[in-house]
Order: structure tokens, then C-alpha cells, then sequence
């Protein structure tokens, strides 16, 4: 459980990142101690659960990742303290595991004898699950006021005879020597005791929560729906354990704190965190942010406690009332009670940025450095401006034509027209064979390299001609020549539709997306019905051989059967892939009234999502077909495709739903930055560390950033149908 604020240990614990993310006692935060304190007990198909806010999400995630270690993790649109926390857990434990039984403990706790406390869960979950409810009490080690206090009716394991207040230090030591035991907040329970002891004393909370639970989407980070914002803010022991008859507390012996102050810091003898010169200064405790040196000089008994916007000085003996502090700055200086947030580029705001670096940078930049004046497309411009000479591929030509027809449709006012007009005349006089199809590579002299004639590339070259005549192209040739490669693939077509691909990978899905594209720009510009026929066709073949029956996800590789190919290549999915599928599918759903079409975009689309590494806020190149992830490499194109694929489910969606894709589309966008360079030009691989592969920009990204920008202009409920590029 991750909440509270821990408003007495400001000003390093804050709203936005709370105690339990903080190293407050070692190199770890508390909420990672606390992971791996528990990481043993996860065994035999138990799981990890994470009850904490939304806005600590990215926490959370960044932390679980430094730890390698995996977990559920279920987001509060709103606290509503720890009896609707516990219970939101308990109801989505329940539906997995009718007698699981939950061990509930904060993330911000400080114990470091982690084998006596795994032991005490142990002896509490057999209690458990007779259905009782378990608290662990620590034997007292001082009259300390800042903890609440339990009267157990006998030792070892035993019925609760009273839960008390937090009293003061005489009171305190009147509880000790009565054998009162300090109540941690740690309970274990099981899932169904608990929701029925709600029930009958609190079920406003019970019936919240489970009316809260999201539909399970196979994420591992889930938000609760608005309805848990109905449940009453109440304590877990106000709520149940002062009223339930199941209570009973197990009695340990470990040291343990709640660090909830800074002299519970300073007890810890590890709380002292970067530069300090301490001269004839004892009993001190201090704290800098990167930067600052703190020096202290004849005093005794301090908290020092600086961070870049506010330090802290207090006596230690004065901890508890720091949260008076807290107060006043409500008042007085509300900009100190946090930590000052950067707010995530929008998707409106980020979209009208993509217009203007596409108008003013990228596309003047490629149609000069990027094509010769006969219309040659360069293959890739090195990051400092120079185009390279090397192999040149049909498939770049043709994705070029593309991006300047759309520039072209979209209000671009540069050369388009030139980039289209000689850039389709260097593709049918280099690239196309006499029989009609095309070659796939030339020299960089422009002579033929390789004359097979790729699935791949024809599509592309038939996208290519659809979107030059699209753009008013005046040559009359255009959709013969489309029509002689449909045709002659229609006669290579095997019995159930498929191509075989030449190359190694001979049966793939990937060359029939592009086909599908190809047959989709050809209906949108008035093509013959052949077109809507092979794209039913490759439709039909999507979803009954390349996409897996059970798993709902996209398959790559197959054998000759079109089973799964053997080994790694049969068992890759790549996030990429299932939302660019997602995206076509959307689009011939529309075009078709195929509500069984939309259905499978949204699944596709999910398993997509399985592959953007929150951490890295990127789409990853590769899951295996589990949805664990294979490669934690990110190219640029994924992205592309996760923004197009969530603004087109986003307008097919309503409510939340279509909320979420909005989201899900600025978050995509937001990716797509890390990749775009100031000067028109873009990185394409992105390594796990953040870096990227120094590498000259390859054109062929470009077709995708279009298409994604074409995408953003289309999407009318994004509120984004006046963007162009005029």
C-alpha cells in the first residue's frame, strides 16, 4: 500500500513524491525495501499487488524497474485512505483466487531483520485463512507517542481486546508495562473475509471497489474506474478492526519504525544523505539535495534537512511538529508544499509542434538534401546534414512519393509536386522490370542491384502510384501499372490468399499489411472493386491464420503450413506491428460496418500495448508470446504506429474509452519526440539506456511519421481537424 504523504518529513517528502520513494534509510527508497522484503513470500502462483495513486504511477514503475522485479499494480483516481485501498485489492484477488489470502503491508515502513518479518506473515496467513483478520504488534521498545497502540488478550498470537489512539509519552508507558503492543498497519487477511467484514461494517467502501475494478486488459498497471472515488475516506481500523470480531494480532519481535518523522530518520543511523561538513556538531542529521553542501558548526540535536526550493531546521526532539510547518505554508507559500511538476506535453498542443517541424524542417529538408533534381530519393542523410551515397531500395522511393503526395494534400506550399511528379518517373523508369513488377535494389548509381521482386515492394509500389494520383499526378499510367502487380500477385496467391515472400522469411504477415494498405488508398481513389476484393481477402487471411486464435496477437513468421515457424522467430511479437494491424483494421472496420473488425483492431491494439515500457515511455521493438519482453531496443516506427492506431480507436470509441485512447495517442506522441531532431531529421534506434544508435537518419522512417501526422489531422474527436500543413 502506497499511500500517504508524509507531510512531517517535508521538505524532502512531498505530494508528488512521497516518503516511501525516497532513500530515507540506505540506497534504496522505502517502497523498494519494501518489495524486496516481500519478493520471497511470492511464490507457488502468488502475486505482488500495488495499491497507490495515480499521480505516483511513474514511481512506481521506474522503481519496480530498477528492482527487475514484477508486479500488479492497481491506481487510485483518488485517495480514499486504506480501507477502500485494502479492499480494492481484496475484490481483485477474489476473482482470481476465490481463498487467496492477502497480506497487506506499507510500502513505507523501515525493518530490517526481513526473515523474522516473512516468517510472522507466514504464521498470520494460517490464521487467515480460518478467517480471521491479522494484525501484526510490535513489542514496544519506548513510550513513543507517535504510534497507536493494541491490547492483545494474550501472547504470541491471540484476540484483539482493544485498538487505542496515539496517547502521549505517560500514557505510552502505561500501555508498555500492560503489555500493549504498537499497532504497525500490517494486516493479513483473506480476500473474502475481509470484502464480507466490509460488507456488514462498511459496505459503502465494499460496494465502491468492486464497482471500481477495471476490466481486466491484461496490463499490469490498471487504473480503479471513477466509481472508487464514491468510497467513503475512512482508516482500515475505523472502518473494521474497532468493530469486527475477528480480530486477532500476532506479536513480533523485529525492530520496525514508520520513519514517519525526522527523528525516526536519525534513529536509523542511516539517514544522512549528500556533502555536509559537520565541525563540534553532535547528534545531527543531514540531508542536501545534488549540489548543496550543508556545514554546521556548534550544535546539537538537528534536523538539516535541504532541498533546491526549501531547507528545514528543526530540533530534532520537534519532529512531530513539522506537519505544523505544513500548515502554515498552506497559507503563506503554497508553492513549497511541492514539488514543482513538469505538466505532459498535450496531445493538441504537441500535434500543432509536429505541423511546424514538418513544414518548416522536415520536408524542405528531404526535398533538397533528400532528392536529387531527376527525382532520386536519398536512402538516408548522415545527422550532420549530408546525404550518403549508397544501395538504393524500391520501397524508399516509393514511401517518399508517399510523404509529398500527403504533403501535397495536406496544404504543404514547397516543391511537392516536383518531389512527386520526377520521383514517380525515376520509379517506373529505374525500379520497374518489363514485366511490370518491380526490382527491388539499385546501385547508387542507380544501376539494378537485385532484381527480385519482393511482396513487399510491389505494395509499396502500388501504395505509391495510389497516393501520386490522389495528389492529381498527370500521369494516365498510374493505375495500369497498380493493376499489372495486383494482378500478377492475385497469380502467386497459394490457396487460402497468402504470398509467399522471397528471402528467408518466406511465409510472414508482414508484406500482406502492406498489400492491405495498398488495396485501401486504391478504394479511397475510386480503384476497380478487385481492390476491395483482395483487401477482403487479406482481411480473411489476417484473422483466421496470421493472428493466434487463443491469443488474439499477431504472429510474424510461420512454416509452410502456416503454423507458427519454429523456435524465437515463431514466438515474436512485435508491439509495432499489432498497431500498425490495428490501425488497418480500424480503417477497413470503417469502411466495411465490420463491427467484428473493430473488435479485433482493439484486441491487437492491447497486445501493442503489452510493449510500451512505461519506464522508457517507448514501444519496444520486440515481446515474446507471452507478452514479456523480448527486446528493450526502440525504433521510431512503433511509435508512429501506436499514435495512429489510438487516434483512430479513439474515434471509434466514447466516454472513457475513447479518453484512454486520447491519452494513450499524446503519450505515443510524446514518444515520437525523443526521436526528431531540430534540423528536419530523426534517430531511429533507441537503446534500453536512453541512448541512440549514431547513425545517418534513414528516409524510410519518414513514410511513418507522415502517415502518423495524416493520422492526428483526420482525428476529428481529437479536436484536431483544422491541423495541415498550409
Amino acid at each position: 500500500m502506497c499511500g500517504g504523504s508524509g507531510t512531517r518529513l517535508w521538505p524532502a517528502s512531498r505530494p508528488s513524491k512521497p516518503k516511501q520513494f525516497i532513500p530515507l534509510a540506505g540506497n534504496r527508497s522505502l517502497f523498494q525495501e519494501t518489495v524486496l522484503r516481500v519478493e520471497p513470500l511470492v511464490s507457488d502462483g502468488s502475486q505482488l499487488i500495488i495499491v497507490a495513486g495515480v499521480s505516483h504511477r511513474s514511481w512506481i514503475v521506474e522503481q519496480l524497474e530498477e528492482l527487475g522485479i514484477g508486479a500488479h499494480v492497481l491506481l487510485e483516481p483518488e485517495a480514499r485512505d486504506s480501507a477502500a485501498a485494502m479492499a480494492a485489492a481484496a475484490a481483485w484477488t477474489e476473482i482470481r483466487d476465490p481463498e487467496g489470502v492477502n497480506a497487506f503491508v506499507a510500502s513505507d515502513h523501515h525493518i530490517t531483520d526481513n526473515s523474522s518479518f516473512q516468517e510472522a506473515v507466514r504464521v498470520a496467513a494460517g490464521s487467515a485463512r480460518l478467517g480471521r483478520v491479522v494484525t501484526l504488534g510490535v513489542a514496544p521498545t519506548e513510550a513513543s507517542s507517535a504510534y497507536g497502540y493494541i491490547k492483545p488478550s494474550g501472547h504470541g498470537l491471540s484476540d484483539v481486546d482493544r485498538f487505542i489512539e496515539k496517547p502521549d509519552a505517560p500514557t505510552a508507558a502505561e500501555y508498555i508495562a500492560a503489555g500493549y503492543l504498537w499497532n504497525s498497519g500490517n494486516f493479513v487477511v483473506a480476500a473474502q473475509t475481509l470484502l464480507s467484514e466490509m460488507a456488514i461494517h462498511a459496505p459503502a467502501v465494499e460496494q465502491a471497489v468492486r464497482a471500481a475494478l477495471p476490466v481486466a486488459n491484461g496490463q499490469s498497471v490498471e487504473v480503479l474506474t471513477e466509481a472508487f472515488s464514491s468510497a467513503p475516506k475512512i482508516s482500515i481500523d475505523y472502518a473494521l478492526m474497532e468493530k469486527t470480531r475477528l480480530a486477532s494480532v500476532l506479536e513480533v519481535h523485529f525492530a520496525w519504525s514508520d520513519l514517519g518523522a525526522w527523528d525516526a530518520i536519525a534513529a536509523s543511523g542511516e539517514g544522512d544523505t549528500g556533502q555536509h561538513i559537520f565541525e563540534d556538531a553532535e547528534g545531527c542529521l543531514a540531508r542536501s539535495s545534488d549540489g548543496i553542501m550543508i556545514a554546521a558548526l556548534g550544535v546539537r540535536n538537528l534536523a538539516i534537512i535541504a532541498e533546491r526550493d526549501a531547507v528545514l531546521v528543526c530540533d530534532l526532539s520537534r519532529s512531530q511538529d513539522v506537519k505544523k510547518i505544513v500548515e502554515r505554508l498552506k497559507i503563506t507559500s503554497p508553492q513549497h508544499l511541492d514539488f514543482l511538476r513538469p505538466v505532459p506535453e498535450g496531445l493538441g498542443e504537441g500535434a500543432k509542434r509536429f505541423a511546424d517541424w514538418l513544414r518548416v524542417r522536415a520536408l524542405p529538408t528531404w526535398a533538397t538534401l533528400g532528392q536529387s533534381q531527376d527525382g532520386v530519393f536519398a536512402e538516408v542523410i548522415s545527422l550532420d546534414g549530408r546525404p550518403v551515397a549508397t544501395s538504393r531500395r524500391a520501397r524508399v522511393q516509393a514511401r517518399q512519393i508517399y510523404v509529398y503526395a500527403q504533403a501535397g494534400l495536406m496544404g504543404w506550399q514547397g516543391p511537392w509536386r516536383r518531389a512527386v511528379d520526377t520521383g514517380v518517373e525515376r520509379l517506373i523508369s529505374d525500379y520497374l522490370r518489363n514485366d511490370g513488377l518491380c526490382r527491388t535494389l539499385l546501385t547508387a548509381e542507380g544501376a539494378p542491384l537485385d532484381e527480385t521482386a519482393m511482396v513487399y515492394d510491389q505494395a509499396f509500389v502500388m501504395f505509391a502510384l495510389a497516393m501520386a494520383k490522389a495528389a492529381g499526378s498527370a500521369d494516365a499510367s498510374l493505375e495500369t501499372r497498380a493493376v499489372t502487380i495486383r494482378d500478377a500477385l492475385r497469380g502467386r496467391a497459394l490457396a487460402n490468399g497468402a504470398l509467399i515472400e522471397s528471402g528467408d522469411d518466406a511465409y510472414q504477415s508482414n508484406c500482406h499489411m502492406h498489400l492491405l494498405e495498398a488495396c485501401l488508398a486504391w478504394e479511397e481513389v475510386g480503384g476497380d472493386k478487385a481492390w476491395a476484393e483482395l483487401a477482403d481477402q487479406v482481411v480473411a487471411l489476417a484473422r483466421t491464420t496470421f493472428i493466434d486464435s487463443e491469443g488474439g496477437f499477431l504472429r510474424e513468421f510461420f512454416a509452410a503450413d502456416w503454423s507458427p515457424a519454429a523456435g524465437e522467430a515463431g514466438r515474436l511479437v512485435e508491439p509495432g506491428h499489432q498497431f500498425e494491424w490495428a490501425w488497418l483494421m480500424a480503417r477497413y472496420a470503417r469502411a466495411r460496418g465490420d463491427a467484428g473488425a473493430m473488435a479485433v483492431a482493439r484486441t491487437l491494439y492491447g497486445h501493442g500495448v503489452n510493449g510500451v515500457v512505461e519506464s522508457l515511455a517507448v514501444a519496444v521493438d520486440g515481446l515474446n508470446e507471452d507478452g514479456t519482453i523480448r527486446s528493450r531496443r526502440a525504433r521510431l516506427w512503433p511509435q508512429t504506429e501506436w499514435l495512429k492506431a489510438a487516434l483512430i480507436l479513439a474515434d471509434a470509441s466514447q466516454d472513457a474509452e475513447h479518453r484512454a485512447y486520447l491519452e494513450d495517442a499524446a503519450a505515443a506522441q510524446r514518444a515520437l519526440w525523443f526521436y526528431l531532431t531540430d534540423d528536419g531529421l530523426w534517430h531511429d534506434k533507441r537503446l534500453p539506456d536512453r541512448s541512440f544508435i549514431e547513425e545517418p537518419a534513414p528516409a524510410s522512417s519518414f513514410y511513418h511519421i507522415m502517415a502518423a501526422f495524416r493520422q492526428l489531422a483526420d482525428s476529428e474527436e481529437a479536436g484536431l481537424d483544422a491541423l495541415d500543413l498550409a
